[in-house]
C-alpha cells in the first residue's frame, strides 16, 4: 500500500502544491486502508462461513457450531492480519493476550487453541492456506484435579427434597444413565422401553445409542407419566401450561437450585454423568463399556470423567502389596 501511495504522489507532484499533496496523501491512506480492511473482513467471513457449513455437514450440534464460531470471531477481531497471513507467532501472541485480558484458566486457553487448530486444519485440508499455524503450538499443560462426585448420601437427600414427580424422575434418569443434559431434554416418551429398562438417545452429531436405567428410575418415570394430563410427546415437560418440552437451561436451573437449597455446592447435571462413570468403573465395569454408555468417541475422554476412588486404591494396596 505504501509503495502505491508513493507512486501516486510522485505522479501528482508536478500538478499539486505541498498543502494539496498532503491532503491527497491523507485521503489515499484513509481510503486504501478502508478498502484493505473491508476486503480482509469479507475474506475472513467467507472462510468462517465455509468452515461452519462443513462442520454442520459433519454432524456438529448447534451448540458446538456456536462455540466454534464465537472462538474464531473473537480471534479475528483481535488480529489485524488476514487469515492467509496468520502465523504461529501471531496465534501464540493472541493466546497470551487472551489469557491476560480475560484472566482465564489454562484449560480455557487450551480449549481455544484446540478450536482454532480445527479451523486452520480445515483451511489447510481445503487448500485455502499452506499450513496450519496452530500445529506447532503444543497442548497447554493444565493441573490435573480430582473432581468431586455426588455421594450416596447426597443423592438420597436430593431424592427426598424433590417436590414433584417430574424433578424426581429427572434426578433418577441423570443418576442412573449418565446421559448428557441435552440428550435428556431431547428424549421423547416413545424412546423409552420400560420392559427392557432402556432408552434411545441421540448424542453429539445425532449419533444414536442405547442407555439403561435401573428399577427405581423405571418406577419414578412411570409415576410421573401417569400423572401427566398433556398430549406432548416429550418425556419431560414444563410444570405449567402449555406444558412444553423442558429446555436444557430449565433442567440446569432446577438441578442447581435443588443443590443450593440443600447447601450442596456445584451440583449440576454434568456431575451426575461423572458420578455414573466413576461408580461403574469402581464396581468393575470395563472402561470400553463405560465409553459406550457415555457415547465417547475417544476412550481418553472417558478416563477424564472417571475419578478413581481412593478408598478402593487403598484396599487394593493392602490386598496385593501390604
Amino acid at each position: 500500500m505504501q509503495n502505491q501511495i508513493k507512486i501516486i504522489l510522485s505522479d501528482m507532484s508536478d500538478y499539486l502544491n505541498i498543502a494539496q499533496m498532503k491532503l491527497l496523501q491523507e485521503s489515499l491512506v484513509k481510503r486504501l486502508e478502508y478498502e484493505i480492511n473491508n476486503d480482509k473482513i469479507v475474506e475472513n467471513n467467507k472462510y468462517l462461513t465455509m468452515y461452519l457449513s462443513a462442520k454442520q455437514v459433519e454432524g456438529c450440534s448447534v451448540r458446538t457450531l456456536s462455540y466454534y464460531q464465537s472462538t474464531v470471531e473473537k480471534m479475528l477481531s483481535m488480529i489485524e492480519a488476514p487469515i492467509r497471513k496468520i502465523t504461529t507467532e501471531i496465534i501464540r501472541d493472541y493466546l497470551k493476550r487472551y489469557q491476560l485480558i480475560n484472566n482465564c484458566s489454562r484449560t480455557t486457553v487450551d480449549n481455544i487453541r484446540r478450536n482454532l487448530s480445527s479451523f486452520f486444519s480445515w483451511l489447510e485440508e481445503e487448500n485455502h492456506i499452506l499450513k496450519n499455524p496452530v500445529r506447532r503450538i503444543k497442548k497447554i499443560k493444565v493441573k490435573t484435579t480430582i473432581k468431586e462426585i455426588i455421594s450416596d448420601e447426597q443423592i438420597e437427600v436430593m431424592r427426598d427434597a424433590c417436590t414433584n414427580k417430574r424433578d424426581l424422575a429427572i434426578v433418577e434418569m441423570l443418576y442412573s444413565t449418565g446421559i448428557r443434559v441435552g440428550e435428556l431434554a431431547k428424549l421423547d416418551i416413545k424412546d423409552i422401553n420400560f420392559s427392557e429398562r432402556e432408552c434411545i438417545v441421540y448424542g453429539k452429531g445425532d449419533k444414536e445409542r442405547k442407555v439403561y436405567f435401573d428399577a427405581k428410575t423405571k418406577l419414578h418415570l412411570k409415576q410421573y407419566l401417569d400423572e401427566r394430563k398433556d398430549g406432548s410427546q416429550a418425556l419431560f415437560v414444563t410444570l405449567n401450561k402449555p406444558f412444553e418440552r423442558i429446555q436444557i437451561s430449565g433442567i440446569e436451573i432446577r438441578i442447581r437450585n435443588l443443590g443450593r437449597s440443600l447447601g450442596y455446592t456445584n451440583i449440576h447435571p454434568h456431575k451426575f454423568r461423572r458420578t455414573m462413570a466413576t461408580r461403574a468403573i469402581d464396581k468393575g465395569m470395563p472402561i470400553e463399556q463405560v465409553q459406550q454408555l457415555l457415547g465417547h468417541q475417544q476412550i481418553d475422554t472417558t478416563m477424564k470423567y472417571a475419578m478413581v476412588n481412593q478408598s478402593n486404591v487403598k484396599n487394593s494396596h493392602k490386598k496385593f502389596i501390604g
